[in-house]
């Protein structure tokens, strides 16, 4: 018998929600996003925070039913939206993410990101890679960030065991679900196209946070 959503999720650290958005309803999606980030005049590779406040796209796709069924079996019944973010590798984009915990960027209760592939995603456009169970323990983060990369909370690469590390390859409109122990990094994009996703952040409603200022649009489920 196949272990349920929250048995998969509490062994691994994350599940992965195949086809939770149609292929139709991920291209308006990633439309959405463009017209946002032309709105805001942003046209270089990176990170927009906040989709949610600039479009009530964002907000049905953030409560979509198999979504939240799946998050209120993990988290419990009391599940928080904070805020969601595109992440957009263009066609020029050569780096990816280094390894790391989001918990380290943002401490108090535990979260739960849903990284939603708005392009197909593979090894040669920058999928994720992630280290299975790793949620059960936190780490240094004490990496190298002289790059001017972004990630100033990362690992070094030599702290993670190459053998254990699993590649999360995904299509158009799927959901990896991830605790925010999870390790986690990301491929560069060396296909010349675009890589784009979209990753949303829940929390435990009954838990104790301080006022996140990027939670600008934080809302129940």
């Amino acid at each position: 018998m196949a272990d349920s959503i929250k048995e998969q999720f509490e062994k691994q650290g994350y599940v992965i929600l195949k086809e939770l958005y149609t292929i139709e309803e991920t291209k308006k999606l990633k439309e959405e996003a463009a017209a946002i980030l032309s709105k805001h005049e942003v046209d270089k590779s990176g990170v927009f925070l906040g989709l949610t406040p600039e479009s009530t796209l964002f907000k049905e796709a953030a409560v979509t039913p198999r979504l939240t069924n799946a998050l209120k079996e993990i988290i419990g019944h009391s599940v928080v939206f904070l805020n969601d973010k595109l992440v957009f590798k263009n066609a020029s984009t050569d780096f990816g993410s280094p390894w790391h915990q989001d918990y380290s960027y943002w401490h108090g209760s535990h979260k739960y990101s849903v990284w939603i592939a708005l392009d197909d995603a593979d090894r040669k456009n920058g999928c994720l890679k992630i280290v299975p169970g790793s949620h059960l323990s936190t780490v240094n983060h004490d990496g190298n960030a002289s790059d001017n990369l972004g990630f100033t909370n990362r690992l070094d690469e030599k702290e993670i065991d190459q053998s254990q590390v699993v590649d999360l390859p995904a299509s158009k409109g799927d959901a990896i679900v991830f605790h925010d122990l999870l390790l986690h990094a990301s491929y560069p994009n060396t296909s010349g196209a675009d890589r784009w996703a979209l990753i949303s952040t829940y929390k435990d409603g009954t838990q104790p946070d301080p006022d996140y200022p990027w939670a600008k649009a934080a809302f129940a489920l």
